[in-house]
């Protein structure tokens, strides 16, 4: 019996622009993307996750498929593949949890379309949201919203959104919390999830602090010794 071979597909969105990547962005667009990938990427370190921007999804080996290409998309349970584009079940899951950042073009499908896609392709968390001043989707009433997939339809289900205009994405144990051209991501106990940067950047901060503290401290010692007429040089 001959054995069957899967060949690689040679999709063509993966050579050719779609729609999105001609409309381009906004530099708020990009700082915020820029800003979460950072967050995401040092806070899930050593976990095994992958977590990438832009990448082409497909679901069928139909190398004419159209791609959905989320701004941000978090893969667990894989490491990170320096991949052209992700087929489905074949290269690896589908993303646990994904992000879109609003623009002028897409807001309306990122709120309308992009669940029911998303919940067809198995997302379990989905994140859209709107970092422009003014905001783009003004009726929407609100910057950020969330859907979470219920399995048993196949279908998304809008998440709740608390009275500071949060909400709670389980698979990433955060609060994701609207700062005007920011998202904020918070532990379960308050604390800021920070980027590489920033992280080092705050423990330079507390050594330099320490180390001020003991050479306080070493100083009223001395002064205390040279009371006493003990010359503190000298012990």
């Amino acid at each position: 019996m001959a054995k069957h071979i899967e060949h690689e597909v040679a999709y063509y969105y993966d050579f050719h622009p779609t729609e999105e990547d001609l409309m381009g962005e906004t530099s708020v667009h990009a700082t915020l993307v820029h800003y979460l990938i950072e967050v995401l990427t040092w806070f899930l370190q050593g976990q095994t996750c992958a977590v990438y921007e832009n990448l082409n999804f497909y679901q069928t080996p139909n190398p004419r498929e159209y791609p959905l290409a989320p701004d941000i998309a978090v893969i667990k349970g894989v490491d990170f593949q320096h991949v052209r584009s992700w087929r489905v079940g074949k290269t690896g899951p589908a993303p646990q949890v994904v992000f879109e950042i609003a623009s002028e073009e897409t807001w309306k499908k990122d709120l309308q379309e992009k669940p029911g896609k998303y919940a067809l392709m198995g997302v379990e968390e989905y994140f859209a949201y709107d970092p422009n001043e003014p905001p783009i989707g003004r009726e929407a009433a609100g910057r950020l919203f969330g859907w979470q997939l219920d399995r048993g339809k196949r279908a998304m289900r809008k998440m709740p959104v608390g009275p500071d205009g949060s909400l709670w994405s389980a698979h990433l144990q955060s609060v994701l919390l609207p700062q005007g051209e920011f998202l904020r991501l918070y532990d379960r106990q308050g604390h800021l999830r920070l980027t590489q940067t920033d992280a080092q950047a705050r423990r330079a901060e507390m050594e330099a602090r320490r180390a001020e503290m003991e050479a306080r401290r070493a100083q009223v010692m001395a002064e205390k010794l040279r009371s006493l007429g003990i010359d503190p040089d000298q012990l």
